[in-house]
């Protein structure tokens, strides 16, 4: 067996799509035995999430790999009375069920907590939904760009304000949520480890989104001016901005915020002119005229090149930095020297470099990523670890409850 942190945990990955998965497989990587639940058939729709056409070969399904690596697999139709009572078989020998299954799906199949709990007291039941786990709209489907997104009021505040809200990616909301779901999943199994019991584990996309807009939604929610607030974002101020350089790169300036960094940008820029420009006298003045130096800033920020500038504004300690493109990631040497992203060890893993979950702890080692599971691989050798003999193997192959691999 491995000797890595989570060794001897056995966790059910009876869920789909990113987030819900995604918490597995962090649990994957520190050594958990992760046995992937996956529909006869097509298997999960991670399978087929590709937003980036025309990747390296073997690499055409690098949501899959990036999410599911380190997995075990079993097709399973859990509509079939014998589907499910392998699946309980199953739960009554885990450490942690994972599901985000709708909730009309988990009372039809009978795989709520309350449900399963009998089978195994001592389970952590970890369930993502789109809404929450009670209220009108706890049935209702959705995904990260629905719930995270748009619902949590995201969507709405990344905007101008006569503009369209903006679309969100995939996986946005999925992989922050997932480290949210990880992080209860860990906490219960600390509480299990104190005092014995199980527990039920619960997060939502919409929770999630609603955090990352806190510091908006908190405001809100203490009778804030946020009306207000849309028109200060209409005008923001000129040292919390984007520019243009001569190259067409953008760079964000962010806290400029006291008159000690003000005069140092200023003389990165070779602008201490403006510093006597009455407009721009005090920081006062600086704000309520933000707009015009906005325009002065943009004006000289625009004759010389990126490059140029973040060399001048490291040397003078600006808090400035260069809006990246994703096509410069591979070859970041920030991500790559503290492992955001890896090179696989696993040969039989598709693509060149892994994106990694940014949960990393010094002395906690975590697991070389193994190539995911193909559908059904390892149904076989799953049976017979809960006591199934060939015959009855070859039958549920038969039968169609469990596809072959």
């Amino acid at each position: 067996m491995d000797n890595y942190l989570f060794s001897a945990l056995k966790v059910i990955d009876a869920a789909t799509v990113i987030a819900a998965p995604a918490a597995a497989m962090m649990l994957a990587d520190f050594g958990a035995d992760v046995i992937k639940i996956e529909q006869p058939g097509a298997g999960d729709m991670l399978r087929i999430i590709r937003d980036v056409q025309e990747t390296v070969p073997g690499g055409e399904d690098y949501m899959w790999q990036m999410d599911g690596h380190s997995k075990r697999g079993i097709a399973l139709d859990l509509k079939a009375p014998a589907g499910m009572e392998i699946l309980r078989k199953l739960v009554a020998e885990c450490d942690v069920f994972i599901t985000n299954h709708p909730l009309s799906v988990r009372d039809s199949l009978g795989i709520n907590y309350d449900d399963l709990k009998p089978l195994n007291p001592a389970m952590i039941y970890a369930s993502l939904t789109a809404y929450g786990e009670e209220g009108p709209e706890r049935a209702r489907k959705g995904f990260d760009q629905l719930a995270y997104w748009a619902r949590s009021g995201l969507m709405d505040l990344m905007r101008a304000r006569d503009a369209a809200p903006v679309q969100g990616l995939s996986g946005m909301g999925d992989h922050p949520t997932g480290v949210a779901l990880y992080a209860g999943i860990v906490t219960a199994l600390l509480n299990r480890e104190r005092t014995g019991a199980g527990s039920m584990v619960h997060t939502s996309l919409l929770a999630n989104g609603l955090w990352s807009c806190s510091a908006i939604a908190q405001g809100a929610s203490a009778g804030g001016d946020v009306a207000r607030f849309r028109d200060m974002r209409e005008e923001m101020p000129a040292m919390m901005q984007v520019y243009q350089c001569s190259d067409g790169r953008w760079l964000q300036l962010n806290m400029v915020r006291n008159t000690e960094l003000m005069s140092l940008l200023f003389v990165a820029m070779d602008t201490v002119e403006l510093l006597s420009d009455p407009r721009f006298a005090d920081p006062m003045d600086m704000w309520d005229n933000r707009v015009a130096l906005g325009v002065e800033i943009g004006k000289v920020i625009i004759g010389k090149t990126s490059i140029e500038w973040m060399t001048l504004f490291d040397e003078y300690n600006v808090p400035a930095n260069l809006i990246a493109v994703v096509e410069e990631k591979p070859d970041d040497p920030q991500a790559r020297i503290n492992n955001m992203i890896i090179e696989p060890e696993d040969p039989e893993m598709g693509v060149p470099l892994l994106v990694k979950h940014p949960i990393q702890i010094d002395n906690i080692p975590q697991r070389p990523p193994r190539r995911p599971p193909h559908i059904g691989e390892h149904s076989a050798d799953i049976l017979r670890e809960l006591g199934y003999d060939p015959a009855e193997i070859e039958q549920l192959f038969a039968s169609g409850v469990i596809e072959a691999p």
